[in-house]
């Protein structure tokens, strides 16, 4: 009898130690990573695309076990703008920076009391880490304590920490080069860099000219990053109980165009085709350190880019924009008007897949309007975090939609796209109206004879004409001015 007794208490104790295993797991929040690409256009993955030169075998798989958005936008045409606004939930053009993108030697653009994604993540218990291309600013230190001379850095102090940049953000690791064709030509690790610029940087390297770590290789880069993110999974992995937040900001393809060897003559469409092979490379990399470690299904993995492709050929590590369509046949864009930078489509809808085994259902496609700056929404609500008064006031929650379920309001959301050279547009339902009767970017010096019917702007029907080729500005006046008023009350408001 009392052996009895004995074994049922065993037995309950192993019940009570399973169920309470059982709801720490349920409990605890998913380890979340963000892919972000950099200048990869909406017609590069052979999943948005079947007829594409370039055969995305990863994320075509990533596809298969996720949800693919058709109708995805980065919060910006250009680099900075998108990585601030993913970042912190705000349109950039609510900061000082009105146009274009940060440049070399430039200051932070994040503000003091800034609420980021890393710091809310953190918040909850999160460890953080950014790997790869920053270029939101710095405040580099220099040795007279005047401001970081553009041209070539030469008062730069290297010595000292580098303040304001991801590890004052809320991330607890960095590792990355900043922007991969800016001085310093050498890695940064956290706040220090790893190797002193010792040597100007031959003008056959291509690059603004400044200095550069003893032999610097563009060809380096994307596999010493990658190479960084799967040990940033791996270390992580050892800590079971803690979950993780990885930002992965690739450098590829964005210009210079320099695919590793592994991948030269991979693809149909030259060094570009091979370049965002190797892009897909690593985010395959990326699946298999999460298999290895037994965490896929544990992780919300985002993959995205931060606007569309200028299409280069590579001719160079670089090319004349649109090169790669030219001369190899290759859509960047897909069907979309326009290039990076552009208002037009081609410049701001862009690739956007999410993955999480077991919580979202394989193989759907969604065609609901949504944007990079969602994601502060999204990831507050899915861990449960009160997003404070005035902060990312332009973020939209869209989880429901990754579980398969509708949004309230997504349908009616107005969403604010703006282009390099500043032009706003908005899009509400399938209605997109643009201030402006040109591009607003790479177009500009493209289109010789103007374009179509000149007026004060371009009003388009998105579900019926995606290309953007049936200006309706002049006929739906009514339309136009009440688009008008509501993009100038969201421009007006102070979140």
């Amino acid at each position: 009898m009392l052996k009895n007794a004995v074994f049922f208490s065993y037995l309950l104790l192993a019940f009570g130690t399973l169920s309470c295993h059982q709801e720490k797991e349920e409990t605890r929040p998913p380890n979340v990573i963000i892919i972000l690409a950099d200048d990869l256009g909406y017609g590069d993955l052979s999943c948005y695309q079947p007829h594409s030169k370039i055969k995305t075998v990863h994320l075509d798989r990533m596809a298969s076990q996720g949800i693919r958005f058709t109708d995805a936008h980065s919060s910006s045409s250009v680099c900075t703008p998108t990585r601030y606004g993913l970042l912190t939930g705000r349109y950039a053009w609510r900061t000082h920076l009105k146009s274009s993108v940060l440049w070399q030697w430039d200051p932070p653009l994040l503000e003091n009391g800034e609420l980021t994604l890393p710091q809310m993540l953190k918040e909850k218990g999160y460890a953080t880490a950014a790997v790869g291309k920053w270029h939101l600013g710095w405040n580099w230190p220099t040795l007279d304590g005047e401001l970081a001379k553009e041209a070539n850095g030469e008062n730069i102090d290297y010595s000292k920490p580098i303040t304001g940049g991801p590890t004052d953000v809320g991330f607890d690791y960095y590792f990355g080069d900043d922007v991969p064709n800016f001085p310093p030509y050498t890695f940064i690790e956290n706040d220090k860099v790893l190797e002193f610029p010792t040597v100007d940087k031959p003008d056959s390297l291509f690059g603004i000219p400044g200095k550069m770590a003893e032999g610097w290789k563009l060809d380096n880069v994307l596999p010493t990053i990658t190479e960084k993110a799967v040990d940033v999974i791996n270390r992580a992995a050892r800590k079971p109980d803690q979950p993780f937040f990885l930002y992965f900001s690739l450098t590829a393809p964005h210009t210079p165009i320099a695919p590793s060897a592994e991948y030269i003559n991979k693809s149909e469409a030259g060094p570009y085709g091979d370049f965002v092979m190797e892009v897909d490379g690593a985010v395959g990399k990326i699946m298999e350190a999460l298999e290895i470690n037994n965490i896929s299904e544990n992780t919300l993995l985002v993959f995205l880019s931060d606007n569309g492709s200028p299409a280069r050929d590579g001719t160079n590590y670089s090319g004349p924009v649109g090169s790669v369509i030219t001369n190899y046949g290759h859509a960047a864009n897909g069907k979309l008007r326009g290039f990076k930078a552009d208002i037009w489509e081609a410049g701001h809808r862009v690739p956007f897949i999410v993955k999480w085994p077991g919580k979202i259902e394989p193989g759907v496609t969604n065609d609901q309007t949504i944007c990079s700056i969602d994601l502060m929404a999204t990831l507050s609500s899915l861990i449960h975090y009160p997003i404070p008064l005035g902060k990312a006031g332009d973020s939209f929650d869209i989880l429901p939609l990754f579980y398969g379920k509708e949004v309230q309001g997504l349908s009616a959301r107005p969403l604010v796209h703006h282009s390099h050279h500043g032009v706003f547009a908005l899009r509400q339902g399938p209605w997109k109206l643009i201030l402006s009767d040109k591009s607003g970017g790479f177009s500009d010096n493209l289109y010789k004879e103007g374009y179509g019917i000149q007026t004060k702007g371009q009003l388009y029907n998105m579900t019926q004409d995606l290309g953007e080729q049936n200006n309706l500005y002049a006929e739906e006046t009514l339309l136009v001015d009440s688009l008008s008023n509501l993009l100038q009350e969201i421009i007006d408001q102070n979140d």
